[in-house]
Formats: structure tokens, sequence, C-alpha cells
């Protein structure tokens, strides 16, 4: 059982999502509409995770968002899940950016209505994954990359990576690619040395927030 705070303007969702989360067996410690009392509230009850919207009042822009880059800033152990109507690629390196390691997700709502991989991506987040939607993946690696530090990677490394971005295991990814799973494993192991990650970090977690920097 995770304890949650939910944050959410519009009421109809806001109690579907305490409804999706309290069958599970979680307990949603504090349901909300608005940036400040979620600030509040994750002071106050310290939960497990939070999980926001990123448009809040009262110009339901970027509140959610900056909400949780504070929450992560002053209490690095609760997990962050936002949410966001659409892909908007801006928000995704802010919101790495100002939280380091795991425990962050970034999830379209429409992912909400599917009740297992919408939970699934929360026990994920609050254990201390990076947990990003597979769409806003594959708009991603739409994008041309033609320097930085992925200018190294071949075609199948960027595949594997991009696969890894979706919280994919080496099994998951080698049935994808219908590969084995030591094929996977060398391109991991390249795929870390190109990016020149430090071998004490979790390079699997540094590898994935390399790629959705771009």
């Amino acid at each position: 059982m995770l304890r949650i705070v939910l944050a959410e303007d519009a009421a109809l969702l806001r109690e579907g999502l305490v409804g999706i989360l309290e069958r599970a067996g979680h307990e949603v410690v504090a349901a909300v509409g608005d940036a400040d009392a979620l600030l509040a509230y994750t002071a106050r009850e310290l939960p497990d995770i939070v999980v926001t919207d990123i448009r809040m009042p009262p110009t339901h822009t970027d509140e959610g968002l900056r909400a949780a880059a504070r929450i992560r800033a002053e209490h690095p152990e609760v997990a962050v899940l936002v949410l966001s109507a659409y892909v908007a690629e801006a928000y995704v390196p802010e919101l790495l950016d100002s939280t380091p390691g795991g425990g962050v997700g970034y999830l379209l709502k429409d992912r909400v209505g599917h009740v297992r991989e919408f939970l699934d991506s929360v026990s994920r987040v609050a254990a201390g994954e990076t947990v990003v939607d597979p769409e806003v993946v594959r708009q991603l690696l739409g994008r041309r990359r033609e320097d930085g530090p992925l200018a190294s990677l071949t075609g199948r490394e960027r595949e594997v990576l991009a696969l890894m971005a979706e919280g994919r295991t080496n099994g998951s990814i080698a049935a994808e690619l219908v590969v084995s799973e030591a094929a996977v494993r060398k391109h991991v192991g390249s795929i870390f040395a190109k990016l020149r990650l430090d071998p004490a970090s979790d390079r699997r977690v540094s590898a994935v927030l390399a790629y959705l920097r771009g």
C-alpha cells in the first residue's frame, strides 16, 4: 500500500483517480485542486508519492510542474508522477533536470484509462524508477539528433535506449526487437561506454535521462 497525495483541478477526474488508487489498495491521504494545497499537504503528510497534473490554477500553465520540482527539492524521499493532457516535450527535460535520480514519472492522462498500466507506473515511480509515457518517447525519438552525446550511438543502440526510456527490461527489449538478451546486454554496455557514464551511478537511469534530454 502506498500513501498518496493527489492534485487535479478537474473534480470528476480527481474523484476517478481516487477511486482507481483506493480500489488498488492504496491510501489517498489528500486529494486537492491546486498547487498551494498540494505543497501544504505534501509537507504535512510526507506521502510515498505525489500524483499531480502539470496545469493547475490559477494560470493553468505549469503550476503543478513547479510544485513537483519544489517537492523533490524539499522532500527528495517523496516520488513524483506528473500527468499531462498532451505531449509537451518542453516539460520533459525541465522535470528531469529538477528531479535528479529516480522516483519521477511523466504520463499522458490518456494512460489513466489503461488502469493496469497507470497503477504499474505509480508503483514503479514510488519504487524509485524513472517512467516516461511511451508516446512521449516516440515523439522524442522522431526528433533528429545530429550532435550532442547521442550522436555516436548506432541506430540499433538508439532503439534499445528508446525502449529503456519506456522502462522496458532487457528481456522485454529483446522480445520487442526479436534478438537475444545477450545481444541487448551488449548494446546496453556499448551505450554506457559511449555516453561515458560513471560506473558508480545508476547508469541505466543516467542513460535514459541523457536520451530524454536529447
